[in-house]
């Protein structure tokens, strides 16, 4: 492949799972790749006997589970092939297809965390199967209408730049803060803030004003998904949405319990964001 096509990029092992034997397939394979490529599902899905149940969704240990995977990706990156960059090359909420509830916004938190907490972790892609297939796609296969976690990808795209900063926030349980470098905002930058405490409102204070986006929605297991108050859906000729936010003046802000929000926070100044 090197010597028919220089310029292309070799990726692998491919694997999924933290098992002897993606252990064995990544040994074999690490002399001759550009990229460590992974493959992350954190359980099953009911469809092929997974016991993960819409409860679960929202729980700080399925969070944290593509935090477990990545590490495990890593040690052997660093020890076969250090120096390489590493790509999710195909996660969703469950492998088979997924569950039910990974076409709600339930599955929104994972999704949203998975981006923000692999991103800090050095990550560079990301890519979520799928677009439109099964219980898991972005968009409803049958309709090609988006599902909140097209509506995440959309905000995420649009607001978060490749700048990863520090939050100077830890992870602590049901509340999870990451920020990066604005998109196309010059000294401004984008906070991704998740309250995955299901009864908890929690707070968060902020020297500056900011422009607001929450995603909620009235039942976590709904199709639906409400930004600052009003339900996402396509125009009548498919139209998307303005997405706008909503001003935040400088001070605390408090966040509802089960919801996600960005903040973009024009005038930072901050000048590792160019």
């Amino acid at each position: 492949m090197k010597t028919t096509a220089p310029d292309v990029t070799i990726l692998g092992p491919g694997t999924i799972g933290t098992g002897a034997d993606a252990q064995a397939r990544f040994a074999v394979s690490a002399k001759g790749i550009d990229v460590v490529s992974y493959h992350h599902y954190g359980a099953l899905s009911a469809r092929c006997g997974g016991d993960r149940t819409a409860r679960q969704a929202l729980s700080d240990e399925w969070l944290a589970r593509t935090g477990n995977a990545l590490a495990f990706y890593r040690t052997l990156r660093d020890r076969l092939t250090p120096g390489k960059a590493i790509w999710l090359t195909e996660t969703a909420e469950t492998a088979c297809g997924g569950n039910r509830w990974a076409a709600t916004f339930a599955d929104t938190f994972r999704y949203l965390d998975q981006l923000g907490r692999l991103a800090k972790a050095g990550v560079q892609i990301v890519m979520h199967n799928t677009l439109a297939a099964s219980d898991y796609g972005l968009l409803d296969e049958r309709t090609h209408l988006p599902r909140p976690n097209y509506w995440a990808a959309l905000l995420w795209r649009r607001l978060m730049g490749t700048t990863v900063l520090d939050a100077g926030i830890p992870v602590q349980p049901g509340f999870h803060v990451y920020a990066h470098c604005a998109r196309d905002m010059p000294g401004g930058i984008a906070l991704l803030v998740i309250n995955n405490d299901r009864r908890r409102q929690r707070k968060l204070t902020l020297p500056a004003a900011s422009q607001r986006y929450t995603l909620a929605s009235e039942k976590l297991a709904d199709g639906n998904v409400r930004l600052n108050g009003s339900t996402l859906a396509l125009g009548a000729s498919d139209q998307l949405p303005a997405l706008n936010g909503t001003p935040a003046a400088a001070g605390a802000i408090v966040f509802a319990p089960a919801t996600i929000t960005f903040l973009t926070v024009a005038n930072a100044g901050n000048i590792n964001c160019p």
